[in-house]
């Protein structure tokens, strides 16, 4: 431990500083400039070049590597898989979980979808926040509600609810692939022109 902080403070900016600055007195004792008094010139000017050194710059934080998150919210979207699979849905309802699952799976699939939404910050909180978050929920709450229903009739259907929240999942996830199209295709122009540069 006590190596280590040694070792750190001798890449320091301050050591660093001061052992320039201790140089220069040397440079002074050399000439002749700073006389007897050398080692108190000397380590006053390291002193002074330790005081003066800007100060350390914070290391910066080690965030996950957004294909990591992406491996994560696969197995996560596996799980999801599973839960849904023992759930019984109406068959309206089961269509447009197999749709928003199929479009959720697909955004997922590793090749360039997954590498372009590895650099969307904002893509991957809201495929996260679908798979973790808004499709089990929606679903849980369906089958919680199902049961009240059979006890209380004349209310609207619990299924339509379900219904219309796959709906605007599923938009949501037709937007989000639309915007990473986009980016794609954006992409792919800004290469075609560098080449049509270096071309002339």
């Amino acid at each position: 431990m006590a190596t280590s902080k040694a070792l750190t403070y001798l890449e320091s900016r301050k050591n660093l500083t001061g052992c320039a600055c201790g140089l220069l007195g040397l440079v002074l004792t050399f000439t002749g400039v700073a006389g007897p008094y050398w080692p108190v010139v000397v380590a006053g000017l390291y002193g002074a070049g330790a005081l003066i050194a800007p100060p350390e710059r914070p290391t910066l934080p080690d965030f996950p590597d957004p294909s990591a998150q992406l491996d994560e919210l696969r197995g996560d979207f596996e799980r999801l898989g599973a839960y849904l699979a023992d759930v019984e849905l109406p068959p309206a309802a089961s269509g447009r979980l197999t749709e928003l699952t199929d479009l959720l799976a697909a955004l997922l699939e590793p090749g360039w979808v997954a590498e372009v939404l590895a650099q969307d910050p904002e893509g991957v909180r809201a495929l996260s926040r679908a798979v973790r978050q808004d499709v089990p929920e929606a679903v849980d709450a369906f089958v919680r509600t199902r049961w009240w229903h059979r006890m209380t009739p004349g209310q609207e259907p619990p299924e339509r609810h379900l219904e219309r929240q796959l709906t605007l999942l599923h938009e949501e996830a037709q937007k989000l692939a639309a915007e990473l199209r986009e980016t794609e295709a954006r992409r792919q122009e800004s290469h075609t022109r560098y080449l049509e540069d270096r071309q002339q």
